[in-house]
């Protein structure tokens, strides 16, 4: 049963519309704009209806601050004013409501009025999912591109993305950055992690594959990945502005490579001053290049790639990450041993 939440200061009106759509609809009441907000905030209604004249906090307040929110701005909403004015009726439009219909109204045209835009909605979220996966399995295989030199990473881009959210949820659900992270960032960091090494596109496959040890032209050349990721990803920003998640992956691929104490590189930033998406993919992109063998070495174990995450605590890394890392270092062991699977099964599948 769709939920509908019902906003309206005056009780005779709340308890009126209740009883018109309680038989249809799983119903909630609130008296006030700010109430409603604490509802959304605990529930996430299907759809809105909202009162445009109350006290404290009108509608127009009410529906603003549900826009300014990436959970909920979603909502559909329909307006129920006892105003009968074209200019109301431009102005609730204007605002972010779905519709407007006018009190008191007909049972059967607000169910009606209702269905349509629960439909509506529905449809609008799947179409936007549909293609959100679109843009991120393109975005994705151009990635991937890279990985497929060399067997020994393959994977290393889906992952990243995997692991970046699963610490980023951790810092969000323990409350270490308040004010800092959101459930929008988390999603927008997921989305971008993968893009994080876009930039070797610009380096020698001489210097990338090389089994021995680089000479110190070869290091800084390895460097400009970088800063070559982040021009090409900005070049296609500003081609695809919607796309606000490239501006993360921007900052991730110019950043990912900064360490706390200020000895990473392009910028030898420090601390604070790197960008807490960039400190984040750190200790996630640290973690996966430890375990996974590389063309110069066999990958370390989860044992002791933990241990490495440890040791450059406060030094590579920002403690408070590695703390979160720490509660959750057995879901990064799950999901590399689960892609890890995958890719050998695969890889025999080409052998035979």
């Amino acid at each position: 049963m769709k939920s509908v939440l019902i906003v309206d200061d005056n009780l005779i009106s709340l308890k009126q519309i209740s009883a018109q759509l309680s038989q249809t609809y799983e119903v909630s009441l609130a008296k006030s704009g700010e109430l409603a907000l604490k509802i959304c905030g605990q529930m996430h209604p299907d759809l809105i209806l909202l009162d445009v004249e109350m006290p404290e906090m009108d509608g127009y307040q009410t529906i603003a601050r549900l826009k300014e929110n990436p959970e909920l701005m979603h909502i559909p909403v329909i307006f129920l004013t006892g105003n009968r004015d074209t200019a109301t009726e431009i102005k609730c439009l204007k605002s972010g409501a779905m519709d407007f219909i006018t009190k008191p109204a007909n049972s059967d045209i607000l169910r009606h009025r209702i269905d349509l835009h629960l439909e509506f909605s529905a449809y609008q979220l799947h179409l936007e999912h549909m293609v959100k996966e679109l843009e991120d399995n393109i975005g994705i295989s151009f990635a991937e591109l890279l990985d497929c030199k060399d067997y020994n990473v393959a994977g290393h881009v889906l992952r990243s993305g995997e692991f970046t959210e699963l610490l980023a949820r951790e810092l969000l659900k323990a409350g270490t950055f308040p004010g800092q992270i959101t459930a929008d960032d988390v999603i927008q960091m997921k989305r971008a992690a993968p893009f994080h090494d876009v930039g070797k596109i610009g380096v020698s496959d001489l210097i990338l594959l090389k089994r021995g040890p680089l000479t110190d032209d070869e290091f800084h050349e390895i460097q400009q990945h970088t800063l070559i990721g982040g021009r090409v990803l900005k070049t296609i920003y500003d081609r695809t502005p919607s796309q606000h998640y490239l501006k993360t992956a921007i900052t991730i691929a110019e950043g990912h490579h900064e360490q706390f104490d200020g000895t990473g590189y392009p910028r030898s930033l420090a601390g604070e001053d790197i960008p807490l998406c960039c400190r984040i993919i750190s200790v996630a992109n640290v973690y996966d290049a430890c375990v996974t063998d590389r063309v110069y070495r066999k990958g370390f174990s989860h044992k002791d790639a933990c241990q490495i995450i440890r040791d450059g605590m406060g030094t590579r890394f920002d403690p408070r990450i590695v703390e979160a890392f720490e509660k959750v270092h057995d879901k990064f062991y799950a999901i590399y041993s689960a892609a890890n699977t995958t890719s050998n099964d695969l890889r025999m599948e080409m052998l035979s």
